[in-house]
């Protein structure tokens, strides 16, 4: 299975800008890509450097997509939620209405194991109105990048040598593992619904 991984990381580097927007679509959609966004942009910015701001609005143009095809998929689902709402649920719209967009750009900035996108979710089935939600996540998704770029311009000739240890491949491995899973538990319990 590292091969295949191995291969899938190496197609999405040699891609460049047009992999960081594949790989953030999927990261921030519901197949989850823990960290692989990350990686791939410390390693595109430690060896390119001058390409840092191509990279950063690639990786947050995909990011913003996903986001997107995950707020259109978590409305359907919420519209089943609808009939069943009390004033909890009456309460926690209203807050979410009012303070997503903050809550977003916070989430938006953490790494992974943070669940975002399960607060991107919430935003979509509670119908939180894409001028709140959009602006919000581009904008932290823009800083992290940006934040990356940056290390990986400081920091590149370590990362890239990182890259290559045994115990990186190995949490690699079981990252990726995760994600498989997690993605096929999404798709499983989004195709029941």
């Amino acid at each position: 299975m590292e091969p295949f991984l191995h291969h899938l990381f190496r197609l999405a580097y040699q891609a460049g800008a047009f992999g960081l927007f594949c790989v953030g679509v999927l990261d921030s959609s519901f197949l989850f890509v823990p960290l692989g966004n990350d990686f791939l942009m410390l390693g595109l910015s430690a060896r390119h450097h001058e390409r840092v701001p191509y990279y950063v609005l690639a990786a947050t143009l995909g990011s913003v997509l996903g986001i997107l095809i995950t707020l259109w998929v978590s409305k359907k689902g919420g519209e089943k939620i609808k009939n069943k709402r009390g004033r909890t649920w009456k309460y926690v719209e209203s807050q979410m209405k009012k303070n997503a967009g903050w809550a977003l750009t916070l989430g938006s900035l953490m790494p992974p194991p943070f669940p975002f996108t399960l607060f991107v979710a919430a935003a979509g089935a509670l119908r939180v109105p894409l001028k709140k939600v959009l602006p919000y996540v581009a904008a932290g998704r823009l800083l992290r990048f940006t934040i990356e770029g940056v290390l990986a311009i400081i920091y590149g000739r370590w990362i890239l040598s990182l890259a290559d240890s045994p115990a990186l491949k190995t949490t690699m491995i079981v990252m990726i593992v995760i994600a498989i899973g997690g993605s096929a538990y999404s798709i499983v319990n989004w195709v029941r619904r």
